[in-house]
């Protein structure tokens, strides 16, 4: 009987020992803190859709105004006017410029859709048509053959010293060579076709040296 009571006892205390130490651990598992889970958070929209932030190191020629002071790799500049155009769900700007020599060039702003979306900035420089007129297939310019790549009629509105109406519509076609050299007619409804060559500008070409008052 001493026996039998001592191997109950002995059961007993281990039993006690072993519900203690279970309701232990299960007490420090609960005052564990709970795990954070980060937010997500929302992308960035391309820097290049947002006006006025072109890159962090250089000027936004879509905020160019009518009357500011500019350099174009390095050359003074005054922009005398401008030319907001939209064409098929399409829109660009073409900014009139004046250097020190008094020479006029037009240097047009467009902001292109794509992955990611980015600028197209070309200074365009004037070329003698001597009558020609734009085909729809291959044309030669001062021995270099064009090939056509857009054309249509585009409504404008002007601003400053343009030469243009304040509102109306515009011709245009577009060529591209080979080389990749671009070639454009344009004319204002019912006037003479001129044309000219576009020189594509790399970011940081354009600086802003004055704004307009």
């Amino acid at each position: 009987m001493v026996v039998l009571g001592l191997s109950i006892a002995t059961v007993l205390l281990l039993l006690g020992a072993f519900l203690a130490t279970l309701r232990q651990d299960r007490k420090g598992r609960t005052a564990e803190p709970p795990v954070e889970v980060a937010p997500l958070e929302t992308p960035l929209p391309a820097p290049v859709g947002v006006v006025g932030y072109a890159g962090s190191d250089y000027a936004d020629p879509r905020t160019l105004k009518v009357g500011d002071g500019i350099e174009v790799h390095g050359s003074p500049a005054r922009v005398l006017g401008a030319v907001y155009t939209s064409w098929q769900g399409q829109e660009w700007t073409e900014f009139l410029l004046r250097d020190t020599a008094r020479r006029r060039q037009w240097l047009s702003v467009e902001t292109r859709q794509g992955d990611p979306p980015h600028l197209e900035v070309f200074l365009w420089t004037e070329v003698p048509t001597q009558g020609m007129v734009p085909a729809k297939s291959m044309i030669v310019m001062e021995g270099v053959e064009f090939f056509p790549i857009e054309r249509g009629t585009a409504a404008f509105r002007s601003e400053g010293d343009t030469g243009l109406p304040e509102r109306g519509l515009l011709d245009f076609a577009d060529y591209r060579a080979s080389d990749g050299r671009l070639l454009s007619f344009e004319r204002i409804q019912g006037g003479s076709w001129t044309a000219s060559y576009a020189n594509p500008l790399a970011p940081g070409s354009i600086a802003v040296v004055s704004r307009a008052p």
